[in-house]
């Protein structure tokens, strides 16, 4: 059986604010923008992604900015983080696990050392940044998949 993982609905307070923010911030391309009444649903997909994101009113009864940490998997974080702090998204600094091990993006932040992972290991180094309403996303340089993640 195959389940893939289609849509991810991010509570938002405002709309067109969000929308301008995944759309021209983080390159979304726009899928649908449906209203009927005072119903309306916005979905969006990341640059490269299988997996959708969903807001709008009357999607959702999650408190605006309450989702930590979504992940954003990229080939090479440098030039992500570069990307999107010139499209003017506020990413944080890229850090790895003191331990040298990987997580680090789930780790407490005394776990966390700056810069990128030394071995440049797969999913060992990451960096942070929030929508307009507090939704955290994270960045995870993935350059080889786990075995069956392919």
């Amino acid at each position: 059986m195959d389940l893939k993982l289609e849509v991810v609905i991010v509570p938002v307070t405002d709309i067109d604010r969000a929308k301008e923010f995944y759309v021209m911030g983080l390159g979304c391309r726009e899928d649908i923008d449906v209203r009927e009444g005072s119903f309306r649903a916005v979905q969006l997909t990341p640059p490269g992604s299988a997996c959708s994101i969903i807001f709008g009113t009357g999607v959702s009864t999650t408190p605006p900015g309450s989702l930590d940490r979504l992940l954003l998997a990229v080939e090479d974080i440098d030039k992500a983080r570069s990307e999107l702090v010139g499209r003017g998204v506020d990413v944080g600094e890229i850090f790895h696990a003191a331990d040298g091990s990987a997580g680090a993006g789930f780790a407490p932040p005394q776990a966390r050392v700056p810069g990128l992972d030394p071995a440049r290991q797969s999913y060992a180094s990451y960096a942070l940044f929030k929508d307009p309403d507090g939704n955290t996303w994270m960045l995870q340089e993935v350059t080889e998949r786990l075995p069956g993640r392919v």
